[in-house]
């Protein structure tokens, strides 16, 4: 008589999902998995299970003091040290890269190096990039995607002890491009890690996050601004790993979307284990609706392991203009239109003006209020039909 095979037993904490460099350990991508339930599968799925390009891909990059910017093998000690795959796509970007972009930040007077990424083309390719802060160090590290590209990668970040790193991804990637990128954290003693991510271009992206809190008086700043369009898929999942006590995280994420099919989807995990005595974190993801035939998925999880904490707490929220808003301005001779530009201008400011760098904010600045004339054009044709 054959025995009855075991009962499945879902994961039960953020913790205990799968990592692996291996694509094998991986099961096929069905599209049933909650960490690829929103995506549109059809458009990525050759990237989760089939060849890729992983030779090294030709950038340009500003030359700043401080910092150090090189090719290295995938076998360097620094490689994997940040964290591994948590899904089949990024493991088949590990499997397959070459050269493993590095990037080392060593100077104490926050030099800003800015590294444009444009010539990946439409071919399946992969790609790893190390971004490596010495203790004590002090930088802003601008990871700039343009044009065309059909690309899952891997990002590392290890922020030693007592550094201070800024890192910010900005994908404005022409309307085609296919780019699914895992990043991975390490944050040190009495570090912080500012974290940035903007997509504004693109047809589907996904750049989640997981950093790691693993030793007293680390700390994260985890920031996203995204602005869809019609037809376009953004989705970002930030998971926070407090491990050590006294331990620190502010996760603000905020989105505009526009045009029929435009869809985001904003999954917030935070994690406080059993040894992160004294934790303080929150998070948020605030979602601005422009106009009909849009949809944003946000769904914020919390687990605490321990008792003696300083706080924690999440909120989402997803909803369209306040019309209190729009009357105070108009009733102030602000003209509908330009209202509406300044309430959505507000809204995302704020996440802007995280960035800490001013020739970077104010070229966002300007993308925002392209995306804002564009949308209010949309709204206007649709008025008129």
């Amino acid at each position: 008589m054959a025995l009855a095979s075991p009962a499945f037993v879902p994961v039960q904490t953020r913790s205990e999902r799968l990592a692996s460099t291996s694509v094998t350990d991986f099961p096929a991508v069905t599209g049933l998995e909650f960490e690829w339930k929103f995506i549109p599968l059809a458009r990525v799925k050759h990237l989760t299970e089939g060849a890729l390009d992983g030779s090294p891909t030709a950038f340009t990059y500003s030359v700043s003091a401080g910092t150090a910017v090189d090719w290295i093998d995938p076998s360097a000690p620094v490689v994997g040290t940040a964290g591994v795959p948590e899904d089949r796509a990024a493991a088949n970007a590990w499997a397959s890269v070459e050269k493993v972009l590095h990037i080392a930040v060593t100077g104490e007077d926050a030099a800003e190096l800015v590294v444009r990424r444009d010539r990946f083309g439409s071919t399946a390719r992969a790609a790893h990039v190390v971004i490596e802060a010495a203790p004590n160090s002090k930088g802003v590290v601008i990871l700039e995607h343009h044009g065309s590209a059909n690309l899952t990668e891997n990002v590392e970040i290890v922020v030693g002890d007592n550094a201070q790193l800024t890192v910010v991804t900005v994908q404005e990637w022409d309307d085609e491009a296919l780019h699914l990128s895992s990043h991975f954290a390490r944050v040190g003693r009495d570090a912080n890690l500012r974290h940035v991510i903007v997509s504004l271009g693109g047809s589907v992206v996904r750049v989640n996050p997981s950093v790691h809190l693993v030793a007293p008086g680390a700390s994260i700043d985890s920031f996203g601004l995204y602005f869809a369009d019609a037809g376009q898929y953004f989705e970002q999942r930030p998971y926070i790993d407090h491990q050590a006590a006294n331990t620190r995280s502010r996760v603000n994420y905020k989105g505009a979307l526009q045009g029929k099919g435009a869809h985001t989807v904003w999954v917030g995990d935070v994690l406080i284990g059993p040894h992160a005595d004294g934790t303080d974190s929150y998070e948020q993801n605030r979602n601005l609706v422009l106009s009909e035939g849009t949809r944003a998925d946000s769904i914020p999880n919390l687990e605490i392991e321990t008792g003696n904490i300083q706080g924690a707490g999440h909120a989402s929220s997803t909803g369209r203009f306040d019309d209190e808003q729009l009357f105070y301005l108009q009733s102030r001779g602000i003209s509908e239109e330009e209202a509406r530009r300044l309430v959505v201008r507000g809204f995302l400011a704020e996440i802007i003006n995280e960035i800490g760098s001013p020739a970077l904010e104010e070229r966002l600045s300007a993308a925002v209020e392209a995306e804002l004339v564009q949308a209010e054009a949309v709204r206007a044709s649709a008025l008129v039909q």
